[in-house]
């Protein structure tokens, strides 16, 4: 089956394009920096192009919007005209909530606050404005935070800070969040396009069970070979220290403490359900060991 895929180059389209090639999928590339051409016997488009989060807030809100809301209704307006069966759009858990009150599902009333997550929901809200043929299928996928071998990130950052024995100051923010492994993500990618029964609709990508920063802490520790040191500083006295990293541009800013601190939990039920499945391949604690044993390797 032939499989299109915007974003190749990413972390995501990278892993994914493998693994679909593994299991017998002819892979296309297409960019959307130019004028693009989708081959004609492409049955799914997998649409990961997108503009990151930029934690560090220097984006403006047009270039969320070029690129993540109009590339987006523009790629889809060519797959409704076309014979193209699926169209499988990464949006994100942040197209929805910032923060979480519980566990985040697809029923959540969505309202983002910052200019990634509503450049995502519009998008999201134009897919779903149009009709879909009968013939066709549309998926909304909202995954996570996606890591694993290769990927950058606030893991990495972690990783640092255990690796060279430095401790933890954080450890009084009590907190539970969800990830999501690149190799259960393929899983479902994969499950979704072999199941041709599966509706359309909005789904959540999650690993199973979500970890506390201080077990992710330990997790680095057992990875790495180093003891993890956990402090437990008072909680306001960081807080003071990341408003101030807004001011100077420190590492610890307001935005990265949240993301480091703040509980998120996403519910996978939903996506588990339609496909009949109790738990997915790789478990929350395997898929975390597998990508911070990587950073070790570097």
């Amino acid at each position: 089956m032939e499989v299109t895929i915007t974003g190749a180059s990413g972390f995501v389209g990278k892993n994914l394009s493998n693994f679909l090639k593994d299991n017998n999928y002819n892979i296309q590339n297409l960019s959307l920096r130019n004028k693009w051409e989708i081959n004609k016997n492409t049955k799914t488009i997998i649409h990961l192009a997108g503009k990151a989060h930029d934690t560090a807030n220097t984006s403006q809100e047009e270039e969320y919007l070029k690129v993540n809301t109009e590339l987006t209704k523009n790629l889809f307006d060519e797959f409704l005209d076309s014979n193209i069966k699926d169209f499988i759009y990464f949006s994100s858990v942040k197209a929805t909530a910032d923060t979480v009150n519980g566990i985040l599902d697809e029923e959540n009333m969505s309202n983002p606050q910052t200019h990634y997550g509503k450049s995502k929901l519009f998008a999201e809200e134009y897919l779903l404005s149009k009709n879909l043929p009968e013939d066709k299928r549309l998926f909304i996928i909202r995954p996570c935070m996606i890591h694993g071998p290769g990927n950058k990130g606030n893991l990495n950052l972690l990783y640092k800070v255990v690796e060279k024995g430095i401790p933890w100051p954080l450890a009084a923010f009590e907190n539970k969040r969800s990830f999501l492994s690149i190799d259960n993500l393929n899983f479902l990618v994969y499950e979704i396009l072999k199941n041709k029964n599966v509706p359309s609709g909005i789904y959540n990508f999650a690993d199973d069970r979500s970890i506390s920063t201080n077990d992710l802490i330990k997790i680095i520790g057992r990875a790495s070979g180093r003891k993890s040191r956990l402090w437990k500083l008072p909680s306001g006295m960081i807080s003071s220290v990341a408003k101030l990293g807004d001011i100077l541009k420190l590492p610890l800013n307001s935005e990265r403490l949240k993301k480091l601190t703040e509980s998120y939990e996403v519910s996978n039920e939903k996506i588990k359900h339609v496909l009949d499945i109790k738990n997915l391949p790789v478990s929350a604690e395997d898929g975390l060991l597998k990508t911070i044993k990587s950073f070790k390797n570097k």
